[in-house]
């Protein structure tokens, strides 16, 4: 994606020389620019907005962004030098912010993404245990929160009650009230989410037809959608009025319709309403469960109330600047309540969100504290178990976040951003390939409006990811050929596409050379490198193993990272075939650490083949029939397992065969019941 052109008046031509002026000061935001210009904040965020139709933070964002591609055409910095030459405290946040930008890596311009580049991609493939496809995630974490696009090739399936909350129309005179009319609208798509009977499209989705002009039809069926809900509202002083109507996408009739006029301390049961009478107008069941969900009053203070509506549009930018000014206002919001546990659950989000790219972190206790709040004042709110489960997340405790997020999804079945959570756990940090693909297609069906062609893209590469660990090739192929086509510079997709294509063929020579041509694209990427020493470790080709390994491990010990733990066996074999049997053993017992605190389902297959190496025959086929017990374990497994060298000892054993059938058998009997499932719940 190209830059947006900037207006050339005077004014935009003054804000860009004073951003390069300071473009190093990583806190030269919003208000110092404000400052500099000797203006008031809100007024330099109309003449932006007017301007560049951008809001001010993203336009700072983009001068920053814009300098860095001068940069990088200089081709003498790293990328860490160069994102913080341009305002980025963090590498990792400048390479997701300029991917998201342009549509691909820094890296890509001039090849200067060295070193820097490396450490950055390694992050995310720092916890897998068998040969891998790309975990996109995270938000990605808790930041990709996206879906299907239109453009499918299977026949959508419609679900009867499925609706979409759009952005309801500010038509006070007074503009800054819009953020009431945003919560309004927010409200009422937040206690709709609490209903089950209901799928209900993530804000996210909606956000894109804020000023959209298509019609009720159009944004129906990008949606997948059967009901839209439309809304306008004002507030003049203490006085709401608002228009809500349910419209059926099929006829483009309005089938309820109803004018509030009402006073602001009157503002909850209005909200209520609008969700007990848009639930009844499509026959949806709401439990009385649910009912109390909906009704529960977030607070009696009607001014905490007015600041937390205030803090809803910088909490929702996930900026720095943001998520600062949405602090500061929730603050304000339980000094008012001390009780408002919504307040104290956004507040621990916002500082979660904050220490999110910072190596060191700075607001542990912070976040502890603040949910723990949430948690004691509202106990079966969907925001204060997310809070907690993000405070475990931060402190790298997965499987005590995991009882939190399910919780979370019984009081709100509809949260996509539990969903996506779940998934990125189960990929990742707690590998159960079932539960993986189960939030990855009920995260599809939950947020299926992607705002452009590249996160489109990423959605269908992390769905194909999880349906190939779980042994679905066919539907694998199919979705991540579409990442590819919406868009074809995607920096996973090929990588993934080779891994699919050998499960399908199994042609390793061919999966090699593929991952080859992406390593040319990039030579610093230490996955791929990693993956071709050990494709020609598979084929027995040590020399060729070695040259990709060693040039791996120096890289890897240079930066002194932690990832692969699970590859050292492996590179410490073909270091002692190639007669480095000092560097070996320092492979081998990195690799016995690993074994001894690895906590995964893989754990007893890791060791299984420590003890194949060290000669532990007997122990090595208990290992492996303990694993074969485990559920859920990767695609991959069944795949590979056999090509190890270093199972060629095991093969002599009388119980070998029965052993490896054990584990394909359990693989395939999880698989029929995972299909079973996942087709009873319209989820495949």
């Amino acid at each position: 994606m190209s830059d947006q052109p900037l207006n050339n008046s005077n004014f935009i031509k003054q804000a860009e020389s004073i951003l390069l002026e300071n473009i190093s000061n990583e806190q030269f935001g919003v208000s110092e620019l404000a400052n500099a210009m000797h203006m008031s904040r809100s007024n330099l965020l109309r003449k932006i907005k007017k301007q560049t139709q951008l809001s001010a933070s993203q336009y700072i964002r983009q001068i920053r962004l814009k300098e860095s591609i001068a940069l990088l055409n200089e081709n003498s910095l790293t990328i860490s030098e160069i994102s913080h030459q341009v305002g980025f405290g963090s590498t990792s946040y400048f390479i997701k912010c300029f991917r998201e930008h342009y549509g691909h890596p820094p890296g890509e311009i001039g090849k200067v993404a060295k070193i820097n580049t490396e450490k950055v991609e390694a992050k995310s493939i720092n916890n897998y245990k068998w040969p891998l496809l790309i975990l996109v995630s995270v938000g990605i974490l808790i930041g990709l929160f996206l879906h299907f696009g239109k453009n499918e090739t299977k026949e959508q399936v419609t679900i009867e009650k499925s609706i979409a909350v759009l952005p309801f129309k500010n038509e006070s005179n007074d503009s800054t009230n819009i953020y009431f009319v945003n919560g309004l609208m927010e409200s009422a798509l937040n206690n709709l989410q609490k209903i089950e009977d209901l799928r209900v499209i993530s804000r996210t989705s909606v956000e894109k037809y804020r000023a959209s002009y298509k019609g009720v039809p159009e944004i129906a069926s990008e949606l997948n959608v059967n009901y839209i809900v439309e809304g306008s509202g004002q507030r003049i002083d203490n006085q709401v009025l608002l228009t809500v109507q349910l419209i059926e996408a099929a006829t483009d009739t309005p089938i309820w319709a109803e004018q509030y006029n009402q006073e602001v301390v009157n503002i909850f049961t209005l909200q209520n309403d609008i969700a007990k009478k848009i639930a009844a107008a499509i026959k949806a069941v709401v439990t009385p469960a649910e009912l109390e969900q909906i009704e529960k009053k977030p607070t009696n203070n009607l001014l905490a109330y007015d600041l937390y509506l205030q803090a809803l549009e910088p909490y929702n930018s996930r900026s720095k600047e943001g998520l600062e000014k949405a602090i500061e206002l929730l603050k304000k919001a339980v000094e008012l309540d001390s009780q408002f546990a919504h307040a104290y659950a956004k507040l621990a989000i916002s500082y979660y969100f904050l220490d999110e790219f910072q190596k060191q972190k700075h607001y542990t206790e912070i976040i502890n504290n603040y949910a723990d709040k949430a948690l004691l004042y509202d106990t079966k709110s969907d925001v204060s178990l997310i809070a907690k489960a993000l405070y475990y997340m931060h402190t790298e405790e997965y499987r005590l976040a995991l009882p939190h997020l399910e919780k979370a999804l019984e009081y709100n079945p509809n949260s996509n951003a539990v969903v996506q959570v779940l998934s990125s756990l189960y990929s990742n940090f707690i590998p159960n390939t079932a539960k993986y693909l189960k939030y990855a297609l009920m995260g599809v069906k939950l947020d299926i409006a992607a705002n452009d062609s590249i996160s489109k893209s990423y959605i269908y590469l992390n769905l194909s990811n999880a349906l190939a660990q779980s042994g679905f090739t066919e539907e694998a192929m199919t979705y991540i050929n579409q990442s590819l086509d919406y868009d074809p510079n995607n920096y996973y997709a090929p990588y993934a596409k080779a891994y699919i294509q050998y499960a399908k063929d199994g042609n390793l020579e061919q999966t090699k050379k593929s991952l080859i041509r992406e390593l040319y694209k990039d030579s610093t990427r230490l996955d791929i490198m990693q993956e071709i020493g050990k494709l020609n470790y598979f084929q027995e080709d040590y020399k060729s193993a070695y040259k990709y390994y060693d040039k791996f491990s120096k890289t890897k010990e240079k930066l002194n990272l932690n990832i692969y733990p699970h590859e050292n066996l492996k590179i410490g074999y073909v270091y002692e075939r190639m007669g480095f049997k000092d560097k070996s053993a320092t492979f081998y017992n990195a690799y016995a650490a690993y074994c001894k605190n690895d906590k995964s389902i893989y754990k007893s297959a890791s060791t299984a083949m420590l003890y194949a190496h060290e000669g532990k025959i007997d122990e090595a086929i208990e290992q492996l029939n303990i694993f074969a017990t485990q559920d859920h374990y990767q695609y991959w497994v069944l795949l590979f397992i056999e090509k190890d060298p270093l199972i060629s000892p095991l093969k002599s054993h009388p119980n070998y065969n029965k052993t490896i059938q054990k584990i394909k058998d359990r693989f395939w009997e999880n698989q029929a019941k995972l299909k079973s499932s996942l087709e009873k719940n319209d989820l495949l």
